[in-house]
């Protein structure tokens, strides 16, 4: 798995090739397909692998805060932006994942699983401080996250991770008071 993403990291899903990832975790490119069916199933697998990893951070910070609605939204979003997760490798990943999305039915269904997982545990938290429109609200923050998370990726001279924090903290509090 850690050699298909940092293979597609490093390459993009144009160039990346079974030959590669073999090459970077040491097997043969036919221990490769013998294991996963095909690259096709070994990026999906990769992809889940990535989305788990991204899981696994914020449910830590989840896990940290308590129950406490407030800190758990904060956990959440200071999650959202650690150096774990804005990080420029997981972005030339995450890219590649999503231009295979696009060609993929069985990518697009990891896709649709994995992002409808995510929008309900949002969905939840902004819900927990009493958001009359958890889903609507979820689905705005979420692209707010995706744009901050992005440009933080791309040019981190733009605005730091705790700029990140507050603007969605902000937002999230208008929601509220609308």
């Amino acid at each position: 798995m850690e050699a298909a993403v940092a293979s597609l990291a490093d390459r993009g899903l144009g160039a990346v090739s079974v030959r590669d990832v073999a090459r970077r975790a040491g097997v043969s490119p036919g221990l490769v397909r013998h294991h996963f069916g095909g690259f096709g199933q070994l990026l999906i697998e990769a992809y889940r692998s990535v989305t788990s990893r991204v899981d696994a951070q914020i449910d830590a910070a989840l896990a940290a805060a308590g129950e406490d609605p407030q800190a758990r939204f904060d956990a959440f979003l200071e999650a959202s932006f650690s150096p774990a997760i804005v990080d420029r490798d997981l972005l030339s990943a995450w890219l590649g994942f999503w231009g295979l999305v696009r060609t993929d039915a069985a990518a697009a269904a990891v896709h649709a699983e994995t992002f409808a997982a995510y929008r309900a545990r949002l969905e939840g938290l902004l819900a927990g401080l009493g958001v009359a429109e958890p889903r609507l609200a979820a689905l705005g923050l979420s692209a707010l996250l995706d744009g901050l998370w992005l440009e933080l990726c791309l040019d981190p001279a733009t605005f730091t991770p705790d700029e990140a924090v507050r603007l969605a903290r902000h937002w999230a509090a208008c929601y509220t008071s609308v």
